[in-house]
């Protein structure tokens, strides 16, 4: 199963919130019912990896006053999150769960479970696009403190993450990307001049799309917008629907994981805005490469 225990997991949370919702049950309720966290309850919710026991989910049935239907609906997405976690493909970047940010677990989970990525940047690469030595600046500039071996385990799990582009035909990358992220001198002029290179080669995969909106495109709406990724998932089965997306917020100490439905409606909005104003794919390589011949 493509993304390993994410999507019943997260079909599996939304299951469970709208069955307390109509049970009129607040989290901190619910939590005390099966002696679990509310922070735990929202976790669950959330799609995240909780430790709640079958006894537990069949208690917060009871106490939701669920129907048989339901709980049959619920034990068997639960069922096919303990089947996914025996796979062992899943989960394979929590081994660098040391060297990376508190929230990349959740993320990760998410980018091997989606079916596209589309992202936009005003000012650095997203990870699957940076090259080495673009990442060991921002890795530099990030914790001047972290030893070599931490930083090469970040390069590797970077790399691993990348290999996905180029192996798995079912995953799409759309990334639109303001004019200055192509000029930031990151790790200086080699290394920039390398990472436009870089560039210019994934955005001829079939399954990739790399377009520049250039300053040329004067003021647009993500300048007001923002950085962000927005996530789009399969459907679990056939019979169902696809899962909802997420949009992910990075700043600088934190991140967001937001998933209401009008905060998504909102993000589809902008990433149309920003196709309007982008250059198309060829004219985005050409300006790629005007960039780097000034740094050769």
């Amino acid at each position: 199963m493509a993304g390993g225990s994410t999507l019943p997991r997260r079909a599996l949370g939304r299951r469970l919130r709208e069955l307390r919702a109509e049970a009129k049950k607040s989290q901190l309720a619910a939590g005390l019912a099966i002696e679990v966290s509310k922070q735990g309850i929202g976790r669950m919710e959330d799609g995240q990896v909780v430790r709640i026991s079958t006894a537990q989910y069949r208690d917060l049935l009871e106490f939701y006053g669920a129907d048989e239907e339901s709980k049959a609906e619920v034990l068997g997405l639960y069922q096919e999150v303990k089947a996914a976690k025996g796979d062992p493909s899943s989960g394979w970047w929590r081994a660098y769960s040391d060297v990376v940010n508190p929230h990349f677990d959740h993320f990760m989970s998410l980018e091997q479970a989606c079916s596209r990525m589309t992202a936009f940047q005003l000012t650095l690469l997203p990870g699957l696009l940076q090259t080495p030595d673009y990442r060991r600046w921002i890795m530099k500039t990030t914790d001047s403190a972290m030893s070599p071996v931490d930083a090469e385990r970040q390069l590797e799990l970077n790399a691993r993450r990348q290999r996905r582009l180029a192996e798995d035909s079912s995953f799409s990358l759309e990334v639109l990307l303001s004019e200055s992220a192509l000029r930031h001198q990151v790790g200086g002029p080699g290394v920039l001049r390398e990472q436009l290179h870089n560039l210019t080669e994934v955005g001829n995969l079939p399954n990739a799309s790399i377009r520049v909106i250039p300053f040329s495109a004067g003021g647009h709406s993500g300048l007001v917008v923002q950085s962000f990724t927005l996530f789009t998932f399969p459907a679990l089965h056939e019979a169902r629907p696809p899962e909802p997306p997420v949009a992910f917020v990075e700043g600088f100490t934190g991140a967001l994981f937001l998933e209401e439905v009008h905060v998504i409606q909102r993000h589809r909005a902008a990433v149309e805005d920003l196709r309007q104003v982008a250059l198309d794919e060829d004219a985005s390589r050409d300006l790629m490469r005007e960039i780097s011949k000034e740094y050769a």
